[in-house]
Order: C-alpha cells, then sequence, then structure tokens
C-alpha cells in the first residue's frame, strides 16, 4: 500500500533526512505507456527530471524520487 509516512495533522515541518535516507536503496517500477508525456506532465508540473533514456534492455525509463526519498521509475518497451 502507497501512502503517506504521517497523518496530515501529525506531519512534521519538513522531511527527517535519516528516514529518507534508508530509502534511497528502493525503487518502485510502473508500467508507463507514454514514458515521454509522464515527462511533460511532470516537468511542466515543476519537477526538476533529467529526460527518458532508453536502457540497454531496450526499456524507455523516466526515474525520479518522491518525497520520501523513494526512487520510481516509469518505464515500458521502447
Amino acid at each position: 500500500m502507497l501512502n503517506t509516512a504521517y497523518e496530515k495533522d501529525r506531519r512534521p515541518p519538513g522531511p527527517d533526512p535519516a528516514r529518507i535516507a534508508a530509502h534511497d536503496d528502493t525503487c518502485l517500477y510502473f508500467g508507463c505507456p507514454d514514458v515521454d508525456a509522464a515527462y511533460v506532465y511532470l516537468s511542466g508540473r515543476g519537477l526538476a527530471l533529467k529526460e527518458p533514456e532508453i536502457a540497454h534492455y531496450g526499456m524507455k525509463q523516466l526515474y525520479l524520487h518522491d518525497p520520501d526519498g523513494y526512487s520510481l521509475c516509469f518505464q515500458w518497451p521502447a
């Protein structure tokens, strides 16, 4: 289940750096038929992203980090 770590009324004013650092080794992969459209959508909302790239095994991928420090990858066969 994906959800926030805190209930809305108990969220701290900023992220806990120690908690976020522990999430850096986790990546969630999502099937995304239009990776380029996801890039345009997310970057259009202020996220600083690297453009999607095609991995050596043929998947077009867009990587980013969520506010909790997890890596997210939106991908689809190129």
